[in-house]
């Protein structure tokens, strides 16, 4: 009897082994309590890591959101929002549509910041003016400025966990919200009152609900086509991901009908491009929707130039079913890609762009477990035969997504790749399906995340120049990458503490990237660039950035200086 106790305790439904009755009743009974303990136990374990995740996530994103200064962007952004919901103006801002600065003027409106409505200038003074002249607080206004993205951010987080847990199990599914939790490029951009993240969230969830389309394309085809709406509303860039998402809709409405014979097959291919249509349509009413509920009327004067572009590209802007703020601010962008900017990759500054340089930059500035959970995550998800049917919808627009962005003229950061964490992430969840092939793939995954956990977190609170152990870390990005990689502007704040604290008194020189007023946070300093080099003495403060572009009298102050401090992983001091 005690052998057949200990046995049912594994299996309370065992039967005898001689004569195949039943166990005694008190056996079975203490067995079935055991499990029923067990499953309330996973009810609400669940849950709770699902909150622990996000809980720390929002911890580290509000911490930074309240330390950081405004980054290049984001002054622009939040005095657009401002004028959105002060004047229902879509003048300012055209190259990127409304809703992103919409949810950042959600924000804005608990702020209530005062705004000079016969402020006359272009989209970036008119940000300054907000902000630093106007009688404002920016401190308060960039942190509630920021604060629906942040709120947005970890909605998505929710995403990724559903999604995995739909392919892979609730347990794994946890292993894609860690790695979503823990990436340092989430966090950061995360964190800001910025577009990246906004776009890249509403097409991790229009592919989540073609998923589940799968199932119930009535119901979630439509859905997909308004997140998908709600994507290409943030950022134009969303754009070549509407023939892709069209696509899967078809393959979504194809896999709900499973046709039996040629008559079936060809009645569920019409009901699958009739999705498609449901979803282009759709996507269409979303984008109109964000600009009418700006202004009814689409009253529309840039306060940018907008330029002539000829050829293939201005003729297709021309077809575009958009309102004709959304069609010049086609223009405007593409106008910007045509401008020689000016990249910065492992010490070598360069006019024009490189096209290996987003896989190269996510390579520096991604955790390495997370990279070798990608890898794997898309291996399992081509290899494992149950989670094939999931290969088109995670990697396919990840890959058109990424190779998108490589054609980029601007190589400025990671955060125009912003997508590969959260659809990857999604993947990687995948990787202790393995086992069948290498039984040490559940345990891999699991120190692998922890590796992951590690590395971000020893970053805190400096997620922006964030890079793996691999190249030195946070301190040495800027040797390697420049621009929203490293220094965006965001420490200027810092540096006015340290500054008062470590060296009061004494002379600064200034080069500062950024949108912030450094006499705001109480910087007297002088720009060294108009004094003779043999006037420059005392303390020169250079942003990373500047330091990678530098050429001739700065390149010569800097090379004759030498550095005693680093302010945030972005701005160095030297001594003169």
């Amino acid at each position: 009897m005690m052998a057949r106790e200990q046995y049912s305790v594994l299996d309370p439904d065992a039967l005898d082994d001689d004569g195949g009755q039943p166990l005694p009743r008190a056996t079975v009974g203490r067995s079935a309590r055991f499990y029923a303990g067990l499953r309330r136990r996973k009810r609400w374990l669940l849950p709770f890591l699902v909150v622990v995740l996000l809980a720390q996530m929002a911890a580290v994103m509000v911490t930074t959101a309240v330390q950081q200064t405004p980054t290049i962007d984001e002054p622009v952004y939040v005095a657009t929002a401002t004028v959105y919901l002060r004047e229902h103006s879509l003048d300012y801002n055209p190259e990127h549509p409304p809703l992103g600065k919409l949810v950042i003027a959600a924000g804005v409106a608990i702020a209530d910041p005062h705004f000079d409505t016969n402020y006359k200038g272009d989209q970036g003074e008119l940000g300054r003016h907000l902000l630093y002249e106007s009688g404002n607080d920016p401190w308060r206004l960039m942190f509630w400025a920021r604060l629906p993205v942040i709120v947005l951010t970890l909605l998505f987080g929710l995403v990724v966990f559903a999604f995995a847990r739909e392919l892979v199990g609730p347990a794994r599914g946890l292993v894609a919200l860690a790695l979503y939790a823990f990436s340092p490029d989430v966090v950061a951009h995360g964190s800001l009152a910025t577009l990246d993240v906004p776009q890249a969230g509403f097409l991790l969830t229009s592919v989540w609900l073609l998923w589940r389309a799968r199932r119930r394309p009535r119901l979630y085809v439509p859905l997909a086509g308004a997140a998908l709406g709600a994507a290409v509303a943030t950022k134009m860039s969303a754009l070549p991901a509407v023939p892709v998402l069209m696509l899967l809709a078809v393959v979504s409405v194809w896999s709900a009908r499973r046709p039996a014979d040629r008559d079936s097959g060809r009645r569920a291919l019409a009901l699958g491009v009739a999705g498609a249509a449901v979803v282009a349509v759709v996507t269409v009413a979303v984008v109109w929707a964000s600009y009418l509920v700006v202004d009814p009327q689409l009253r529309f004067t840039s306060t940018e130039p907008v330029p002539v572009i000829h050829g293939l590209r201005g003729q297709l802007v021309d077809l575009m079913p958009f309102p004709r703020a959304f069609r010049d601010g086609m223009l405007i962008q593409f106008g910007m890609e045509d401008y020689p900017w000016q990249g910065f990759l492992f010490g070598h500054l360069y006019t024009g762009s490189h096209w290996y340089y987003l896989p190269v930059a996510l390579l520096v500035k991604t955790p390495l477990g997370m990279i070798a959970l990608w890898a794997a995550g898309a291996v399992a998800v081509v290899a494992v035969r149950r989670l094939r049917p999931a290969a088109p919808y995670l990697l396919v627009p990840t890959a058109v997504l990424l190779a998108t962005a490589m054609d980029g003229s601007r190589d400025f950061g990671t955060r125009y790749a912003i997508f590969v964490p959260m659809f990857l992430a999604v993947a990687a969840a995948c990787v202790p399906a393995l086992r069948s092939w290498w039984r040490w793939a559940p345990l891999s995954t699991g120190l692998l995340v922890a590796f992951v956990a590690v590395s971000s977190l020893r970053t805190f609170p400096y997620y922006l120049p964030y890079s793996n152990e691999a190249f030195g870390g946070p301190a040495k990005t800027y040797l390697r990458l420049h621009d929203s990689n490293v220094d965006w502007g965001q420490d200027l704040g810092r540096l006015a503490d340290r500054l008062n604290e470590r060296y009061a008194g004494e002379r600064v020189w200034l080069v500062y990237k950024g949108s912030g007023v450094p006499s705001y946070y109480g910087i007297e300093s002088s720009d060294p660039r108009k004094a003779g080099v043999r006037e420059v003495h005392g303390l020169l403060v250079v942003s990373d950035t500047s330091i990678d572009k530098a050429r001739g009298k700065l390149a010569e102050l800097i090379d004759s200086s030498r550095p005693i401090d680093q302010v945030g992983h972005s701005i160095t001091i030297y001594r003169r």
